[in-house]
């Protein structure tokens, strides 16, 4: 596979970051990396989809937060936790996936 198609890693970092801010309390910061991986990606039809489905993922939450009548001060508060499982498991997805095709393509 060249270089071009291989994911960066930068992806690598940002899909592997993303679950643990969304874990640990910083789930409206976790829209960084999620912004990083999108763009990185546009360029490389591998992994396009997979970053694409992470930032829907992702953008619904917030948008529910910021648009719904919620009072929550934080995204944190306002995810229940079935739904910040969901989006950690999204993040580790797409970070599996960008790691099996980054060593898919060393071989």
């Amino acid at each position: 596979m060249p270089a071009a198609t291989r994911p960066s890693r930068g992806i690598l970092i940002a899909a592997w970051i993303f679950p643990v801010m969304v874990l640990t309390g910083f789930a409206f910061l976790g829209g960084i990396p999620v912004l990083v991986v999108l763009v990185k990606a546009i360029r490389q039809h591998t992994l396009r989809l997979w970053a694409a489905l992470l930032t829907t993922a992702y953008a619904v939450p917030v948008a529910l937060w910021q648009l719904g009548p919620s009072d929550a001060p934080s995204l944190t508060k306002y995810l229940s936790p079935l739904m910040t499982y969901l989006l950690a498991a999204a993040g580790i997805t797409v970070a599996l996936a960008a790691t099996a095709v980054r060593r898919r393509s060393w071989s």
